[in-house]
């Protein structure tokens, strides 16, 4: 690997990923993920905002602080304050990087109210100021993509000659088509001074469902650092996803002869990990991690791939961590083996967590005839909900449903405390959902209650989303059960949980829609 060829991943699921509404992560689950992101070869981890809030903070100096191998940068607004709170966070890790940004198309620098002159003297301070505290300085115009091309290239120079090490083009609302993603990149490195000295790097949000390609496009035009995230995670439709322009750099070596030091044996097992704690699901037919991504139904596929599996497929399942054994996994399976079975998936747990994984599993297994892997993905998602740790945790559900109409009996555990009602409802989940409301008066509203199978049968485990909207704050929750309505009771219950750290991070009071603002 040569450096005319390598890749710089730069993951921002941590930061970006995170501004997702409702994908708010608690601080043990992004020290978690950090550590993943680590461990698989990421070059830069973009921990958060540290001055987004106390939460984010703590984040990312906790990250800086635990991170043994990648970079670990925050991000900051183009002012003082903003870039001595991210220092303060960074400057802890082995290879700390402090990423500040500003607006610059005239959309953006209407915001602030600032002309181009003054904008571009507020570049030259604030990259000058970040660079005086760490040697390595990523700088970034928002909304490049719909900037005008002279002033473009004037601050991007401004900022080269500021200290900046990395200049990034965010294509900030998904517009731009691949030929002009490329051309952009082509025209900065012709026409800025000192842009042969510095790394391009590209992110693009995913609202033509482009991202991926823009991406790709701009590192075929000389871009040397990929900005992107698990599962594409991210603001509106996301960004980027990590799995895919890795595994295309891999699968297509022909035409795009690229390297990164991305172990992908790891990237079916974040992704899952990604999913439980943010609460965004992957879909079915989501690119390379996605649950149909390596299934084929078709008569034609199937004797195709029997024959020869690359008739049909592109990669091989082990590329991204999925791995096939012979381990049959049933109620006479032990603890050994599903500690196996968990390795296999992609889930490394402790024993505390496997205890507790394998009291779920013995109950399942006792209930359904075959227990799938996806019944086991199901079971370490829900392990994560209903925690000691919660502030609302549930204790006992007893549900009557019929003609003569519904109830539900409740039981929960809130701060300690045991608290009862029995309500009524249209419909057992409403009967439910207005118990928790008789133990828990909130004003969330429910936007979002979906129910999908995890694996097939009467018996099945249902997988429950729900999305809930309180002063701008929007949380999500999901468990798994093979009862769909205690499924849905401890969605609903782990929203809650969700909102209740959101509005720790915000404050009450706190504009929780600001923070959207910070993408860029």
């Amino acid at each position: 690997m040569t450096e005319q060829n390598r890749v710089v991943i730069f993951d921002t699921t941590l930061r970006d990923g995170e501004q997702s509404p409702g994908a708010t992560m608690s601080h043990a689950e992004k020290m978690e993920i950090a550590a993943m992101l680590d461990e698989m070869g990421v070059d830069v981890i973009e921990a958060g905002f540290p001055i987004a809030s106390e939460g984010d903070f703590a984040a990312v100096s906790e990250i800086a602080k635990q991170s043994r191998n990648s970079v670990i940068c925050g991000l900051a607004r183009a002012q003082l304050p903003d870039i001595d709170r991210c220092w303060e966070a960074v400057k802890h890790a082995r290879q700390p990087r402090i990423h500040t940004f500003i607006g610059t198309s005239p959309l953006h620098r209407a915001i602030p109210n600032l002309d181009m002159d003054q904008m571009a003297d507020r570049i030259h301070q604030t990259v000058t100021h970040a660079r005086n505290l760490c040697d390595n300085v990523q700088w970034s115009p928002m909304d490049a993509t719909r900037t005008e091309h002279d002033y473009l290239c004037r601050v991007v120079e401004i900022a080269i000659k500021a200290g900046a090490t990395t200049i990034n083009i965010p294509d900030t609302v998904g517009y731009t088509a691949p030929r002009e993603s490329a051309a952009l990149i082509a025209m900065l490195l012709e026409r800025v001074p000192g842009a042969d000295q510095i790394i391009f790097a590209t992110h693009c949000h995913n609202d033509l469902g482009m991202a991926t390609a823009n991406a790709l496009a701009a590192v075929e035009a000389g871009a040397r650092q990929i900005e992107c995230t698990i599962n594409g995670l991210g603001e509106r439709a996301g960004n980027t996803a990590l799995e895919e322009v890795v595994m295309a750099m891999r699968v297509r070596n022909d035409i795009m002869p690229f390297r990164t030091g991305i172990d992908t044996t790891k990237i079916m097992g974040i992704s899952r990990r990604v999913a439980a704690v943010s609460g965004f699901p992957v879909q079915f037919n989501k690119a390379i991690v996605g649950k149909n991504a390596f299934l084929h139904e078709s008569g034609i596929h199937q004797d195709g791939v029997l024959k020869n599996v690359e008739t049909f497929e592109i990669m091989r399942p082990a590329d991204i961590g999925l791995t096939e054994n012979n381990i049959a996994m049933g109620k006479h399976s032990g603890r050994a083996a599903l500690r196996a079975k968990l390795a296999d998936l992609g889930y490394e747990v402790g024993d505390n967590q496997l205890k507790d994984i394998f009291v779920r599993f013995k109950a399942l297994a006792d209930r359904k005839k075959e227990v799938y892997d996806d019944d086991i993905v199901a079971l370490v998602l829900d392990a994560a909900a209903n925690t000691a740790e919660d502030h609302l945790q549930v204790k006992h559900l007893r549900v009557v449903c019929g003609s003569d109409g519904q109830s539900a009996a409740l039981t929960m555990i809130v701060d300690g405390v045991e608290k009862r009602a029995e309500t009524t409802g249209d419909g057992p989940v409403d009967a439910c959902f207005n118990a928790v409301r008789e133990i828990f008066p909130h004003d969330a509203r429910l936007q979002l209650y979906q129910v999908h199978a995890v694996t097939e049968g009467t018996d099945a485990q249902a997988t429950v989303s729900v999305r809930m909207e309180e002063e701008g704050r929007i949380v999500t929750g999901q468990a798994a059960d093979t009862d769909t309505i205690l499924a849905s009771v401890k969605a609903y219950v782990g929203a809650l949980n969700r909102l209740i750290l959101r509005r720790a991070m915000t404050g009450r009071d706190t504009d929780a829609k600001q923070i959207s603002m910070y993408s860029h």
